[in-house]
């Protein structure tokens, strides 16, 4: 029966069988040491019979085997314990040696982060990058449970549309049977007309940008997290986000504190609910710091974000914030403005350690100003992309607001990377549609 990595210190002074990958080897003569790998961690091996030292010859990092031998406990070794009087079956031989190191921590500066890519299917194997996607399999599975804690129901909406109806971003077009079709920008009207089916609604799926843009915080294909809900107003949202953060920050730290540790990592300061300041006070605050005026402008510079939450730590304590008030002007067609002043939406974006990862409103509800706001921008009320998105709003759609957020902006944020693509498996963007 095959034993796991991180199981063998629970069978000292038993002959038992392990599976996996040479991770490392050290053939010293006399001590003869492997390292084996598997979907738990790795265990080390000491290989002295001659014959058994032989079939390694020639092996490089990456090949596979099935090693059995006699547990020894050793606090010195990975997990507690290792091999001993091994015998081992080469399963898959590997003769070429990798073109990058998978047992040493790799490279992460800006200038070796293509070779990194390139090699992806082989640099996934490192065991601190192999703790990334850990970590990240663990915050969607942790935002999903929180956000069904609240009655949140999770759908798919297709992935195909019929025109770039949202506006925005820019999209990409492709050929759909003789008819121009786009990929998602994200889910926004979908998750808006499952308003009206399961009051709260929320996926977790792919969105599509095609931004010419080149920087750490961008790329053509990311994972949204996208969510709806009804009869709720603007601070019950970021209520619902707040706790939503917490419990993927949580979880990363309770679960996985080893890894996290070996990037150097430390656990964000948080509030219990995020402190909130307007767009207006960012900049006032932002332009007295610095004496770089920001004074009136519409949007926050990516330097005013990382500033902001850099004050918001010492000052609120807080590394997570809410910009509120955000220009009617910038807002778009299904954005709600503010009751009492028009002049600004019901809108709000969540910076967390110096950059923005989600965007959350108040919809337009109301069928009739939803039409007029659709009808300002010359919208096609007709067109298929438009015609069954105001249906839901005919026959009756409850005050309403969401969220978009970006999986890789979090978990890069978790984590403390330095680019959002290495939050990715295999990242695209401007210059990559492989591997």
């Amino acid at each position: 029966m095959r034993i796991l990595t991180d199981d063998v210190v629970h069978h000292d002074g038993k002959k038992i069988t392990i599976q996996g990958w040479i991770h490392k080897k050290r053939l010293l003569g006399g001590l003869n040491f492997i390292t084996v790998r598997d979907r738990r961690g790795i265990v080390q091996v000491l290989v002295e019979d001659k014959d058994e030292v032989e079939k390694l010859r020639g092996l490089q990092i990456g090949t596979v085997v099935s090693i059995t031998g006699v547990v020894h406990k050793d606090e010195r070794a990975p997990g507690g314990a290792e091999l001993h009087d091994a015998t081992l079956e080469v399963m898959v031989p590997v003769v070429d040696a990798p073109p990058i190191e998978i047992d040493k921590p790799i490279d992460h500066k800006p200038d070796n982060l293509d070779t990194l890519f390139e090699y992806r299917p082989i640099s996934l194997r490192n065991i601190q990058e192999t703790a990334i996607f850990k970590i990240q399999a663990l915050v969607k599975d942790t935002i999903r449970k929180q956000l069904q804690s609240e009655d949140f129901i999770e759908f798919n909406s297709p992935k195909l549309l019929p025109g770039a109806t949202e506006g925005g971003a820019e999209v990409f077009k492709l050929d759909y049977f003789g008819k121009e079709a786009t990929l998602a920008q994200s889910a926004q009207f979908y998750k808006q007309i499952m308003v009206g089916v399961f009051e709260r609604s929320f996926e977790i799926n792919p969105t599509y940008r095609a931004e010419l843009s080149a920087t750490t915080r961008h790329m053509t294909e990311f994972i949204h997290i996208d969510a709806e809900a009804g009869f709720v107003n603007l601070d019950e949202l970021m209520g619902i986000m707040s706790r939503m953060v917490h419990a993927a920050v949580d979880a990363s730290w309770d679960k996985y504190d080893t890894e996290l540790k070996r990037w150097n990592a430390s656990k964000p300061v948080l509030t219990k609910e995020f402190p909130k300041i307007t767009l207006n006070e960012v900049h006032e605050h932002y332009t007295k710091a610095t004496g770089t005026s920001t004074i009136g402008e519409k949007d926050l510079r990516p330097e005013e974000e990382k500033w902001v939450c850099e004050w918001a730590k010492k000052q609120l304590g807080s590394e997570a914030v809410f910009i509120t008030e955000w220009p009617a002007s910038e807002a778009k067609f299904y954005h709600k403005l503010d009751d009492n002043n028009p002049e600004i939406a019901d809108r709000f974006d969540l910076l967390f350690r110096g950059v923005e990862i989600a965007t959350g409103s108040m919809r337009e509800n109301r069928y009739d100003a939803l039409v007029e706001q659709l009808q300002k921008i010359g919208a096609d009320l007709e067109h298929p992309g438009f015609k069954y998105y105001l249906m839901a709003f005919k026959y009756g759609l409850p005050p309403h607001g969401g969220f978009g957020m970006g999986l890789e902006r979090l978990v890069q944020k978790i984590i403390g990377l330095n680019n959002v693509k290495e939050a990715s498996l295999f990242p695209r963007d401007i210059n990559r549609l492989a591997p």
